[in-house]
């Protein structure tokens, strides 16, 4: 998976500009993967140039200049469908957080603690921004979703938004598992 599967799927759910595409993906799939806007102007103007994506200019503002807006062209709906049809391939693993727990030893007792307190705080958000979009997907309230369901046909509308469920319940699952790791490496200092 990639920044462009991610762009990919989020502008299946309709056209948007590259402003909104960078507001939507932080509220949206920016949960389950992380692209910065210097990352993701570019990817845009990318996958228009390879003809993944067709822009159209809009009116912006009051004195007739204008935007682009992007929507997936049959190239880019056939690159999305791969995508999600690809094995996933794991890459290595990279865990700041373990790598520096298997040294806690290099440092004092309070930087350690000060880590996994740090650890439990950004999984505990991470478990209420999880939470929080549960709560708008089943109620049909997210922007993104709303626009996807829009575009679907009713019979399809429970099983959309069944899968998003099912994707942040693995996030809170993550989350819970995560703060109890810290938790016990707190209870571990306590120990030593």
């Amino acid at each position: 998976m990639t920044l462009r599967s991610a762009l990919l799927a989020l502008l299946s759910s309709g056209p948007l500009t590259g402003y909104e595409a960078s507001q939507r993906f932080g509220a949206s799939v920016g949960f389950v993967w992380s692209g910065s806007d210097s990352q993701i102007y570019p990817e845009l103007r990318k996958m228009e140039s390879e003809e993944l994506l067709v822009g159209s200019e809009v009116p912006w503002g009051s004195k007739g200049a204008t935007k682009t807006e992007y929507a997936l062209s049959e190239k880019g709906w056939e690159a999305l469908r791969k995508a999600w049809q690809d094995p996933i391939v794991y890459g290595p693993t990279r865990d700041p957080a373990r790598l520096k727990a298997a040294y806690f030893e290099v440092g004092s007792q309070d930087d350690a603690r000060r880590h996994l307190r740090a650890h439990i705080a950004h999984f505990e958000q991470v478990k209420i921004q999880s939470e929080s979009m549960i709560e708008e997907l089943k109620a049909k309230t997210h922007p993104t979703l709303a626009r996807r369901l829009a575009r679907s046909p009713q019979s399809e509308h429970e099983r959309i938004v069944a899968f998003k469920v099912f994707a942040y319940e693995g996030q809170i699952i993550r989350a819970r598992a995560e703060i109890e790791w810290a938790e016990k490496g707190l209870a571990l200092l306590g120990e030593i």
